[in-house]
Order: structure tokens, then sequence, then C-alpha cells
């Protein structure tokens, strides 16, 4: 396995094994570790649940979790978390799975410190909205947000759309990545307590990009989905004043 050095930015660059054309490297090999940690622990703490007073300590730690994020989505959305969940859960588990393994420094490679990762994650965002939005309000209503105040805005609203996805790509990428250099360098040139305390407050910063990251997209979301349901509303209003 080729070791990262300082001089490589992206775990993409950890070539782990090569056949042809087919490449498997750091990004994808961690992936797949984040993403068996996530399913396996899914079905261990949920074999067993149980309603009594007294239960296990992981099934408490994932209902708060759960309890957590249907919060903010309740808050931010105004209702319908059941069917945001299933995305927003799913994108912060996996963001902050993967951030939070980073305190193993020299050993794992956080997947979310690579480009290709964080805009993956971004593009489901992307095609996750309008399919939100759409099964909310029906798809006429839906593009004919993309046209007000007038046909003109139609390109601005396109690359708002477009802007924000990079955003979310690069913010959680820059992060991540910048702080994986930084572990790297103090590994070089510092004893082992300066390393150890920065990847401690690394477990800070990766459960903080990952409640942003879900956050935004919610709110993403819920923007799409309630549109409609403001433009109704004021309809509405206008009927009962016109009718007093």
């Amino acid at each position: 396995m080729e070791i990262m050095s300082i001089s490589q930015i992206s775990p993409d660059q950890v070539i782990l094994w090569q056949w042809g054309f087919i490449t498997i490297n750091a990004t994808i090999l961690y992936t797949w570790i984040v993403m068996a940690i996530i399913v396996i622990g899914a079905w261990l703490i949920t074999r067993d649940l149980s309603q009594e007073i007294h239960f296990s300590r992981w099934q408490n730690m994932l209902e708060v979790i759960i309890s957590g994020i249907s919060s903010e989505i309740r808050e931010i959305s105004q209702g319908g978390e059941k069917e945001y969940l299933p995305l927003i859960a799913t994108l912060f588990l996996f963001i902050a799975v993967s951030n939070m393994l980073a305190i193993v420094p020299a050993i794992y490679l956080p997947p979310t410190a690579s480009i290709t990762t964080t805009a993956a994650l971004s593009i489901t965002v992307f095609f996750a909205v309008p399919i939100y939005g759409i099964a909310k309000q029906g798809p006429l209503h839906y593009l004919k947000e993309y046209f007000q105040p007038t046909f003109i805005f139609f390109p601005f609203h396109i690359m708002g759309e477009l802007s924000r996805t990079l955003a979310l790509a690069v913010r959680l990428f820059g992060n991540i990545m910048s702080h994986e250099k930084v572990i790297a360098i103090l590994l070089a040139i510092t004893p082992l307590f300066f390393p150890a305390v920065m990847a401690a407050m690394g477990l800070i910063l990766g459960i903080i990009q990952a409640y942003i990251f879900s956050v935004l997209t919610m709110v993403y979301i819920a923007s799409a989905s309630q549109a409609h349901e403001a433009h109704q509303k004021k309809i509405e209003t206008a009927e009962i004043k016109a009718t007093a």
C-alpha cells in the first residue's frame, strides 16, 4: 500500500491495486469500508430493538441521532420529516462516519477528503431537490418556478442550482482535506501530542461538516417543495379578500 505523503492532496492519488484500466484507490476502498460499517452497525443495533425502559446504549445512541435529525428536518421543512429522513440521515451518517474515522492518521484516509466523493454527494443533492420538488408540486408547477418572476430569470435559476452544488462539494472537500494536510504535517515535524489534539478536534470538525451538509441539503429541498405552497397561500389569501 502506498503511504500518503504531505504532497498528496487527495486519497485518489493513493493507488492500492491496479489491473489494466481497473484501479482501486484509497477513496474507493475507504468508501466501501464506511458503507460496510454503517450497514453492519445498523443491522446489529436494530436486530433486537426494544420498547422497554431499559435498552442497549447503542439503540439509545441511534435513537438520539435519528430524533435529532428528525427535529432539524421538522424545524426546517415545517413537517414531513418522514419523507426526507432517509436521504438526510444517510448523508449525515455517511459524512460523519467518514470524517470521524480520520482519528486514525496514516492508516485511514477519509473519502470526504476527495473531491470526487464530495462531488458525488453534491450531485445526489442536485437531483434530489427537483425530485422532491416535483413530487410535492407536480412537474408543471415546479418548472414554472424557474421562470419567475419572468422567463428572463431562467438561466439565473439554473446557474444558482449549479453554483450551490459546486459550493457544497468544495466546502466539504476543502475543510476535510485541509485538516488532513495539517495532521500529516504535524505528524512529520512535532511530537505525538499535537497530532493527537488535532485529531480530537477533527472529530468535532467532522460532525460539524456532516451537520452543515445535511442542513443545507434540507434547506434546498424545503425551498423547492414549499415554493408552491407559499404561492397557493397567496392565491387563497387574495381569494378571501376578494370575496370578503
